[in-house]
């Protein structure tokens, strides 16, 4: 009989996430299906439902389950295939239903999981739906419900051109100069979508490990480490490319990599990014996650745009997106929220505006950045402890005399004005993750080793 932990193990703070076959497997995925169309059903009365997947080897085989578990529920399933996360997005705007995506994002070939969202990309996260999906999900395996999904309910559509089309919008093709460009997919999505995107414009894209291969043959698809830059960094230089992308494995999330072969932060995209959209939308909302560089929010100020900070996570984003009609937002990680593309987020979305930026200022990618590159910062830290909430209140009680700005908006924030740190937990794991932005490297240095220093101390006091 399957106990409470089958699903509560796998089920995060966003999304679904566990190893093949070990915590995510076929039954379990047809009780997810179903939960999810019993959850969209009464959410928003949808009948119909997109389920989309990437190229991981268990992907098929799991979506197959997702499909067959949601046709249980009476559910009419329109299933898009192999896409990125990106276009599943598109898709439940495009079709106005709730979809689903197989993936595992950046995780190692033997993870795979889920991703849901309702109409018009609207997120389900912890507290808007995955609870629900969980506990149904789970009363089906306890039940021994049976699933099968007959050919008359499910509807394949291929939507990648109609994808391509709309990301191109965003921009003036015509604008564009014929760049030379070399994208990494590391054998993730991106090896799909960036062609069909880029064809007929006129930039020059090369692909990098563009074959479809979820066992990522060459090298992780998590471009914001620094060693999966290596083989991209090495064919900029080589060709003498303008730029270069770096795409992870469901090719929801690009880095920028300039001529000389240097990334950029998701920070540096974001404010170039909320730059240009302001040139294009004077006055409007724009939003930024609190460990996103204070050039961000000052940029967003100088551009005559309001500046809104948020929560780490696309929920949260989402959910203020919504709220406030913010024409874009922008997170570190390398997330990029666009209002007219129904909210969600889109790494080549941004990266064709940053095109776009370039064209017109005539100037190479590492001359644009200089002006949006202010400060100097730790990159994300993380430590494990006995207990987050006692550590953050333990650095908090250091620092609250000490002349810090503090609010707690996403874990701890101190501001001191010359620099500035976030102390935020994990959702899945004990971990602090800390970043940290100074003026120099030296005192970025010295006010890392002082706040580790006081995460230890606090840590040491834990029993």
């Amino acid at each position: 009989m399957p106990t409470k932990s089958a699903l509560s193990s796998i089920f995060k703070a966003y999304d679904v996430r566990g190893i093949v076959p070990e915590e995510l497997n076929t039954e379990r995925a047809v009780a997810i299906g179903a939960g999810f169309a019993h959850f969209a059903r009464k959410a928003e009365g949808a009948t119909r439902l997109i389920v989309g997947r990437d190229m991981r080897e268990s992907g098929f085989e799991l979506s197959r389950a997702v499909i067959a578990g949601a046709c249980s529920q009476g559910a009419h399933v329109i299933d898009i295939g192999l896409c990125s996360t990106d276009l599943l997005y598109f898709a439940t705007g495009h079709l106005d239903a709730p979809g689903v995506m197989l993936t595992a994002s950046h995780n190692p070939a033997n993870y795979n999981g889920l991703k849901f969202c309702l109409a018009k990309a609207r997120p389900i996260g912890q507290q808007s739906g995955l609870k629900e999906i969980r506990d149904y999900g789970e009363g089906f395996l306890a039940r021994g419900d049976k699933a099968d999904a007959k050919p008359q309910d499910v509807e394949e559509i291929d939507l990648l051109e109609a994808f391509a089309k709309h990301v191109r919008s965003f921009i003036n093709a015509n604008a564009l100069e014929a760049f030379s460009i070399v994208a990494d997919t590391a054998n993730g999505m991106g090896g799909l979508v960036a062609p069909a995107v880029f064809k007929g414009l006129p930039p020059h894209l090369e692909v990098l490990f563009g074959e479809l291969d979820g066992t990522f043959p060459n090298h992780p698809a998590d471009p914001i480490q620094a060693k999966n830059l290596v083989a991209l960094i090495a064919r900029i230089l080589e060709v003498h490319a303008d730029v270069g992308l770096a795409f992870d494995g469901d090719a929801d999330r690009v880095f920028l990599v300039d001529e000389k072969g240097e990334a950029l932060s998701g920070s540096t995209t974001t404010a170039i990014v909320a730059k240009e959209l302001l040139r294009k939308n004077p006055g409007a909302t724009v939003l930024y996650n609190c460990i996103c560089s204070k050039a961000v929010a000052e940029v967003i100020a100088e551009s005559g745009g309001i500046g809104v900070r948020t929560r780490v996570g696309h929920s949260f984003i989402k959910a203020v997106m919504a709220q406030t009609g913010a024409v874009f937002g922008g997170e570190h990680s390398g997330h990029y929220y666009f209002r007219d593309n129904f909210g969600a987020d889109s790494g080549i979305i941004a990266a064709l505006v940053v095109l776009e930026v370039l064209s017109n200022a005539k100037v190479s990618l590492h001359e644009l950045r200089v002006p949006f590159e202010r400060y100097c910062d730790s990159g994300e830290i993380n430590t494990v402890v006995k207990d987050t909430a006692a550590s953050i209140a333990f650095v908090s009680k250091h620092y609250e005399h000490r002349g810090a700005a503090i609010d707690f908006l996403d874990g701890l924030t101190a501001d001191f004005g010359s620099w500035w740190f976030n102390l935020r937990p994990s959702n899945t794991e004990p971990l602090l993750r800390l970043n940290v932005e100074t003026h120099d490297a030296p005192s970025c240095k010295a006010r890392v080793e002082e706040v580790r220093a006081l995460i230890g101390a606090s840590d040491a006091q834990t029993d």
